[in-house]
């Protein structure tokens, strides 16, 4: 069964940085892409990143682009959303969803997904 752990939110000033984690430990394959959304209150679930292993492939969008980076960590199946230069905008729920084999990971659709992580709490102070 194909489980996710997400961590890693939390409070932060604008401007500062936090690193979310996702892990999926009950999968052992490298074939597999793993996206990360965000839900505002008052506002739609949004795909902001995601990242497939086979190929290598990630993408962002334009309101993250510069400033976040996902990348897949040293213990097997969990990648990090790095978020830096954090504004009072990118204050959200934050889930990762996971998916194999890989999607193209040519944008951020739910729908390419079936396994998501609960989500993890991220409030940018301004």
């Amino acid at each position: 069964d194909v489980q996710l752990q997400a961590s890693g939110g939390g409070l932060v000033q604008a401007g500062g940085s936090l690193r979310l984690s996702c892990a999926v430990p009950g999968f052992t394959g490298d074939d597999y892409s793993i996206g990360w959304f965000r839900q505002a209150p008052g506002k739609e679930r949004e795909g902001i990143s995601c990242f497939s292993n086979k190929p290598r492939t990630t993408y962002y969008v334009d309101s993250v682009k510069g400033r976040f980076t996902i990348s897949s960590g040293s213990a097997k199946n969990t990648v990090y959303l790095q978020m830096n230069s954090l504004k009072a905008e990118d204050t959200a729920v934050y889930y990762c969803a996971f998916e194999y084999p890989s999607t193209l990971c040519l944008e951020v659709e739910a729908q390419e997904y079936d396994y998501w992580g609960q989500g993890t709490q991220v409030t940018v102070s301004s």
